[in-house]
């Protein structure tokens, strides 16, 4: 039976602390040995003769074991903190490691747009944020790697010759198996993985350096001390080979399975074997565990994140950080498979392409998506605009669409990929593409969409934005505003994912601002209308505070947040049944203990309330968290049926928890068949 989403993040978080005990041992292991061959080294060249028989221990000079320890202990634990600074950025930290160049949005090469439309894809198709994308240059095997410390900061490195190597449904299966790493928790886990071995590391990296010191030349004083020094080279080296050794077996004992696990999930994503399979057949065809070797100083220190192995050394065995590939080739195929070559493809690949260079071919885009406006404050209207197949929510019409929502979340489904494909194909026809190619224009989206139909206030909500970017700026949210018009309403929230490489590049200061800026322009009118709740929403959660940390476990129980429970499910019981609230709560109530029987008055409902309530809830173990989302899609579909409006808020409540929904997606006969 696959496991879910809940119980991987659960599987990882558990792996995470049977990493510290291992790299507790590891130190012991170290701080022993280093203190016997040290100790055996002064008893036996330096102190005077039969001491070690006459005193045993106490030859040794005061200290020396407690000096000793504290010294190789420190080293180990700051070497690791240090480390653990430098990632503090996440992915982006760990692309840079290895010399990774960031794919411009706006990137006119036909290689990096079809890299990038695949990761959009993807990242539509699975509910979370778009990953920034990064390129490996001069390495011409076939690797790739996912790296962040959650999905908000994600960013997923592939290898020029992944690019040039692969067909699209190839591309395609290499990301999906990197994001199964982002949805099931490996990547975080895989980020602190390089902080720990780096500590471990750090004690050969010493010896080593103690043993190039240029000591023997000059007097015979400093010969003498160049033989101490030496001595302890020698010594701290092999004891560092010991955190090598630990290194090693802690990467080994982690990465096999979860690779294992990500191949499955590229296969469940994509619904095609022959894209990682394809894949993984070409990185045999360049030289078995060979062919997705990387050139680089930090390769070994990454090896346990990329999808092939990255170093010949330990390849194969029971060391290696990866499985064969042989073995993984058969279990997606069920059956041996032979190695394919991988010539490079002939692809223009420039940043001007000539007009006789093929293009890319363009997405199917179903006419009458981009509509005329649909009458403000028409619900007639708005219902229509998300008919089956265009909105994200579509498919969540009745009983069996609810019981699916939990099992859904981490999981895209290929039934997905059609909204991203339309909606990308949309973004295209609507003109919002270069928008997205620059922290500005990004800026200026996802702004324009909070601005309002009604004229006057818009008016006033353009101003407020051409006050902080200029003049010129208000045109650019008018633009917005009036192609957030002609969209079906569930494309808004997937549209700022789309939107988030860019303003990832933000610094924390401009964030801050973009955040404060959107909640002057939600007050303008005086009221919080529901679109701009799930939008401002889904942008904190994207782009405030802390988002760039892992978020730690502080609730292991629902009971613990009862409060904040009550809260959320009387927003959504009162976004479904807003004539009779009671009655909606009351059918997610009965799921959770402590959350009374009646909901929260609509005038309590405050957006400041609510955010923090969620900020609390997504603090809640893996496992507890289900239970509430269960509750939450009992309330949405209260009688057996949800509307868009429910069900875009089931997902964006899922989004702030860090659960991300993939869109809902059904054909006219399914959405046909679960409503009868």
């Amino acid at each position: 039976m696959a496991i879910g989403f809940f119980e991987q993040q659960d599987s990882a978080r558990r792996i995470s602390r049977r990493l510290i005990w291992l790299f507790i041992a590891a130190v012991i292991a170290i701080v022993v040995t280093v203190n016997v061959a040290l100790g055996a080294v002064y008893l036996f060249a330096f102190a005077p003769h039969g001491a070690w028989a006459r005193y045993g221990l106490d030859a040794l000079p005061h200290y020396f074991v407690s000096t000793t320890t504290a010294v190789v202990v420190l080293m180990i634990v700051g070497g690791t903190l240090l480390q653990m600074l430098d990632l503090r950025e996440g992915g982006e930290a760990v692309a840079r490691m290895v010399g990774a160049r960031l794919v411009d949005p706006s990137s006119r090469d036909q290689l990096e747009r079809r890299l990038l439309n695949v990761v959009e894809e993807m990242a539509l198709a699975s509910g979370i944020p778009a990953p920034r994308v990064y390129v490996l240059e001069r390495q011409d095997t076939i690797n790739a790697f996912a790296a962040g410390l959650n999905p908000r900061d994600a960013v997923i490195t592939v290898t020029h010759g992944a690019l040039t190597r692969l067909t699209r449904d190839e591309l395609q299966g290499v990301v999906g198996h990197e994001f199964s790493h982002i949805l099931n928790g490996d990547m975080t886990l895989n980020v602190r993985l390089i902080g720990l071995l780096h500590g471990l590391l750090i004690l050969a990296l010493f010896g080593r350096f103690l043993l190039d010191l240029d000591w023997a030349r000059g007097s015979t004083d400093r010969r003498s001390r160049w033989g101490v020094m030496a001595a302890a080279g020698i010594v701290i080296l092999a004891a560092g080979y010991i955190g090598v050794f630990f290194g090693r077996l802690i990467k080994a004992g982690v990465s096999r399975q979860r690779e294992l696990l990500a191949d499955a999930s590229g296969v469940q994503f994509t619904r095609n074997a022959d894209g990682i399979g394809s894949a993984l057949r070409k990185i045999g065809g360049l030289g078995d565990e060979a062919g997705g070797q990387i050139d680089h100083p930090h390769a070994e220190t990454l090896s346990h994140m990329f999808m092939a192995p990255a170093r010949l050394n330990f390849a194969s065995g029971w060391l290696a950080t990866h499985p064969p590939l042989r073995e993984r080739i058969r279990r997606i195929y069920g059956h041996p498979m032979d190695f394919l070559p991988a010539p490079e493809l002939v692809v223009w690949s420039g940043p001007d392409y000539p007009a006789q260079a093929p293009e890319l071919a363009p997405l199917p885009f179903t006419p009458g998506l981009a509509s005329a406006p649909a009458a403000a404050g028409s619900e007639g209207a708005a219902d229509a605009a998300a008919a089956p197949g265009i909105s994200p929510v579509a498919g969540l019409v009745g009983a069996a669409a609810a019981a699916g929502v939990p099992a859904a979340i981490g999981r895209p489904h290929p039934a997905s990929r059609p909204f991203a494909e339309r909606l990308l194909s949309g973004v295209e026809s609507l003109g919002l593409r270069p928008a997205l190619s620059d922290t500005t224009g990004a800026q200026l989206l996802v702004l324009g969409l909070l601005i309002e139909q009604e004229q006057t206030i818009a008016a006033h909500q353009e101003q407020i934005v051409a006050q902080t970017y200029g003049p010129n700026a208000a045109a650019q949210v008018e633009a917005v505003r009036n192609a957030a018009a002609r969209m079906p309403p569930g494309w808004r929230l997937p549209l700022a994912d789309l939107a988030m490489p860019a303003l990832r590049k933000l610094p924390p200061a401009a964030r801050d601002r973009l955040l404060a800026l959107a909640r002057k322009l939600i007050a303008a009118d005086g009221r919080v209308t529901l679109p701009e709740f799930l939008l401002y929403t889904v942008l904190e959660a994207r782009l405030g505070p802390g988002v760039q940390s892992v978020r730690p476990v502080r609730y292991a129980s629902l009971r613990d947040l009862s409060a904040e429970a009550r809260l959320v499910l009387s927003l959504v019981a009162t976004v479904r049944m807003p004539e009779a609230p009671a009655h909606a709560y009351q059918a997610g109530a009965r799921l959770l203990d402590g959350a009374g029987t009646e909901p929260i008055g609509r005038e309590a409902l405050a957006l400041d309330k609510v955010s923090a309530a969620l900020h609390r809830l997504n603090l809640l173990a893996p496992l507890a968290k289900p239970q509430f989302i269960k509750a939450c899609v009992a309330v949405a579909f209260v009688d057996g049926s949800t509307n868009w409006r429910a069900a875009s808020c089931l997902r964006t409540l899922c989004a702030a928890l860090d659960c991300p929904l993939p869109p809902q997606i059904e054909s006219d006969e399914q959405a046909q068949d679960a409503a009868a």
